[in-house]
């Protein structure tokens, strides 16, 4: 079994910063790639950024200049920077993960419960 835990959400103000957190457990051989997506009330859910195993990021236009992706891969976890954070950035944030579990034949996608960030005005 894989889970994906995520942390670090909360109310902040315009302007304002938040880390999120979300680390992999399991029995895992190997996390391809990882990344971020959020869903806000009343829209479809967006990608936010993604990262690859060695590191190449890809950023929302929308959030680029702002928010900043990460990960310790020995840790198994990926992290995202949120930075001058807007009112419209109010989501809940799911962390998202390509893993390759021990034994199985190929790769699937997985995916953490979501936190929730809001950011008033």
């Amino acid at each position: 079994q894989v889970q994906l835990v995520e942390s670090g959400g909360g109310l902040v103000q315009a302007g304002g910063s938040l880390r999120l957190s979300c680390v992999v457990s399991g029995r895992i051989f190997r996390v391809n790639g990882m990344g971020w997506y959020r869903q806000a009330p009343g829209k479809q859910r967006e990608l936010v950024a993604a990262i690859t195993s060695g590191g190449n990021t890809n950023i929302a236009d929308s959030v680029k200049g702002r928010f900043t992706i990460s990960r310790d891969n020995a840790k198994k976890t990926v992290y995202l920077q949120l930075n001058s954070l807007k009112p419209e950035d109010t989501a809940v944030y799911y962390c998202h993960a390509d893993v390759w579990r021990t034994g199985a034949v190929s790769s699937y996608d997985y995916w953490g419960q979501g936190t929730q960030v809001t950011v008033s005005s």
